[in-house]
This record gives C-alpha cells, sequence and structure tokens, in this order.
C-alpha cells in the first residue's frame, strides 16, 4: 500500500473470553486499508468460546500457545507480525472502525513513533457508561509525572512502530500485569513523545470478569514495584524536560 497506507498488525490476545468475537469482529471492521490480525490463543480451554471465533478465523492469523500470560501471548503476536506498526486490542475491548483510520495518519504527519488516543467505558453488554476518559496533559513533562502516581496511557489506544520496539525490546513477560506500565516507562526514558489523538478510538470494557478487577491487590503490589524501579531516573528525566514532580 506504499508510505502512505503502512501496513498496520493488530495483536489480539486471547484466553476463555467470550467478548473475542466482539473485539476481532471490531479489528476486521476497521476502515483503515492495510491491516494484518494476529489472534494469539494463550492456551484458552473453553472450546465454545474458540467455536465463536472458527468462522473468522480465514481472515486472521490464528496462533496457540501454551498459556503465559497477557505479556508472552503479545510478544509471541509482535515477533511474527509484518506490519510497520503494531497495534494491542484485548480480547474484551473494541476498536472504532476508525481508529486506524484516524490515527496513522495523525502519526505520520508528526513522525510519531508512538502514540496514543482516549477511550470511552463499556459495560458488559457493550453499552457506553462514560464517554472520553481519559485525562490530558499539558505537556509531555506533565504525562511523564502523572506516571508516577497512575498508569495515564490505556494500552489497548496505543500504537507504535514496529521499529521502536525493536529498539526498546518487548513488554516484560515477568510481569503479569504492568507489562505496559513498564514498557511506557522505558519508551519515555529513552526519550521518545508520547503523541496524543484528542478523541476516543476504542471502547474499554470494564466488567465483573476482568483481570483487573479480580485481581486488584496483586495488580497494586506489582504497581508499587514497577513505579519504584523507575521513579529515580523518571524523576530526573522530568526536570530535564523542565517539569515538577
Amino acid at each position: 500500500m506504499g508510505p502512505m497506507n503502512p501496513k498496520v498488525t493488530i495483536v489480539i490476545p486471547f484466553y476463555n473470553d467470550p467478548y473475542a468475537y466482539q473485539a476481532i469482529s471490531s479489528a476486521l471492521a476497521q476502515t483503515y486499508p492495510n491491516v494484518e490480525i494476529i489472534v494469539v490463543d494463550d492456551g484458552s480451554n473453553r472450546y465454545g468460546e474458540i467455536g465463536k471465533i472458527v468462522p473468522l478465523m480465514n481472515r486472521v492469523l490464528y496462533m496457540r500457545k501454551p498459556n503465559g500470560g497477557t505479556a508472552s501471548a503479545l510478544n509471541y503476536g509482535i515477533r511474527r507480525a509484518s506490519g510497520d506498526y503494531i497495534a494491542w486490542l484485548s480480547s474484551d475491548d473494541l476498536f472504532y472502525p476508525h481508529k486506524l483510520a484516524v490515527q496513522i495518519p495523525f502519526m505520520l504527519e508528526r513522525q510519531a513513533e508512538i502514540s496514543f488516543c482516549s477511550f470511552d467505558l463499556m459495560d458488559e453488554n457493550g453499552l457506553v457508561t462514560q464517554t472520553d476518559v481519559t485525562p490530558r496533559f499539558a505537556d509531555e513533562a506533565a504525562l511523564c509525572s502523572a506516571m508516577l502516581t497512575l498508569n495515564p496511557i490505556n494500552g489497548c489506544t496505543v500504537v507504535m512502530s514496529a521499529r521502536l520496539l525493536e529498539e526498546i525490546g518487548l513488554f516484560n513477560e515477568a510481569l503479569p500485569y504492568t507489562h505496559d506500565y513498564d514498557l511506557w516507562f522505558r519508551i519515555m526514558l529513552a526519550g521518545y513523545r508520547f503523541a496524543f489523538v484528542d478523541e476516543p478510538l476504542i471502547g474499554y470494557r470494564w466488567h465483573p470478569q476482568m483481570g483487573t478487577v479480580r485481581h486488584w491487590p496483586s495488580i497494586q503490589l506489582e504497581v508499587e514495584q514497577t513505579r519504584g524501579r523507575y521513579r529515580s531516573s523518571m524523576t530526573d528525566y522530568i526536570h530535564k524536560l523542565g517539569g515538577q514532580v
């Protein structure tokens, strides 16, 4: 498709998720013309749910691996990706049809290696409960400062260049919950700016079965450890950008 429409690989890690069919369908519905979709089945054993996605399999690259967690499934897909850019879609979330058609030209105009966007919250039935929930930051220093108190970047809103990942490295598979948070720290500290698309381009599903709800105490602990690992270098970097911590 040439430089105007570089290829984008959407990686969809999947484990026993009843919503996976909707996620994959939303990837297939992208209006952007040059998309590769890699579905990584991370050792699912609920075959009814796999059965639901069988009709879509001739339109996606479907790969199965032993269960190893989200980071391992993402890395497995990324290593097999042929796209110039990588997007990640959780199996219970949705890309809006125009997500890549908006985000890729936005990145090309700015020569951005990585970008993220806002998102809407949905419930288990896919009904939007809150629109445009991402906090806004005045500048890069403010975004970096926010990283020391929260993870302001929703992983499924991110598109990054394959080149960036080759340089920085993939997700840390030793981190079951904060592999994305950890990667954002590494990317920022390498001096890359996160470009922000100021509109919601995905639906993020908040439901009782999601990992964030079920594993909250363990997640909190891992968040503290991850933050602690980067705190001092991040503080130095923020000062260098002229910001306050």
